[in-house]
């Protein structure tokens, strides 16, 4: 299963590598890095609790998504309450994957493209968007920019052959006043 770990001001400075994070407490991010996987940010309704979750097909298919959920849930909202935000991440004109892929999503099959002989075009955010929408989410933004078309906005580990940098993205509650 994905790990998510919980931060607060007790764990800065040691924090364990985690799929996703999840804070209540004010002025703590919870961050992602990627480079062509998909960044996934919550947030609960009266800055309540925040979460990232890195979601490559591995993380979804294992359900990243689900556990963040579960784990920001624990503070007393249903899913429903939250709401996400896909960021950018290789697009489905770009995923190229194979049948152990597909195979990890069986149900979601309309989120694969035959492409070549036993090769796919997956589309990640729809995926991670069906996902989130199962679970309850109507509000999910985003997921609209591929990380291998715009060169100049993102780093991709595809396009750029595992030459290259990493995206940061990050969510938290502001320190009240």
């Amino acid at each position: 299963g994905a790990a998510v770990v919980r931060l607060t001001g007790d764990s800065l400075g040691s924090v364990p590598t985690a799929d996703a994070s999840v804070c209540a407490e004010p002025g703590i991010a919870c961050t992602v890095q990627v480079a062509d996987c998909l960044p996934v940010l919550f947030a609960a309704p009266g800055a309540r609790g925040v979460g990232a979750a890195h979601a490559g097909w591995r993380g979804l298919a294992g359900g990243v998504l689900e556990a963040t959920l579960a784990a920001l849930a624990g503070r007393a909202f249903a899913p429903g309450e939250l709401q996400a935000w896909l960021g950018p991440c290789i697009g489905p004109r770009h995923f190229e994957v194979g049948a152990d892929v597909r195979q990890a999503f069986a149900g979601d099959e309309a989120f694969f493209a035959p492409h070549a002989q036993g090769k796919w075009l997956a589309d990640l955010p729809g995926l991670a968007r069906a996902r989130l929408q199962r679970a309850g989410l109507a509000r999910v933004s985003g997921g609209r920019w591929c990380s291998v078309e715009d060169a100049s906005r993102f780093f991709s580990f595809r396009r750029d052959r595992g030459l290259t940098g990493r995206m940061a993205a990050a969510v938290w509650l502001e320190p009240r006043g």
